[in-house]
């Protein structure tokens, strides 16, 4: 079993930027696919980006390509997504995600959830 604990978000202008954090715990958090999806009002959960370790292979989606950069820090089992050039698109509750398939880019490959944040992008 993983638990996967998100931090961040919140209310910023567009243009603007904001960093969610997510953190696994569980015997092999490790060896799982991590990623971000999103959910905004009225829409299918999609993907956003994803990393896989310890390699660090990254994937995004094209909305986000050049604006959004993932990372993970492999020693904590802490993964960050670092938004940058935020749109009024972007704003959606963002999910956290584990899984073992690679890329991680379907919510059919992800065994994980974590409890979501709001991230909301004002003109």
């Amino acid at each position: 079993q993983v638990q996967m604990v998100e931090s961040g978000g919140g209310l910023v202008q567009a243009g603007g930027s904001l960093r969610l954090s997510c953190t696994a715990s569980g015997r092999t958090a490790d060896k799982y696919a991590m990623g971000y999806f999103r959910q905004a009002p009225g829409k299918e959960r999609e993907f956003v980006a994803g990393i896989l370790g310890p390699g660090g292979d990254t994937h995004y989606d094209d909305s986000v390509k050049g604006r959004f950069t993932i990372s993970r820090d492999n020693a904590n089992n802490t993964m960050y997504l670092q938004m940058n050039g935020l749109k009024q698109e972007d704003t959606a509750v963002y999910y956290c995600a584990a899984g073992s398939r690679w890329p991680i880019d379907d919510t059919e490959f992800v065994s994980y959830w974590g409890q979501g944040t709001q991230v909301t992008v004002s003109s």
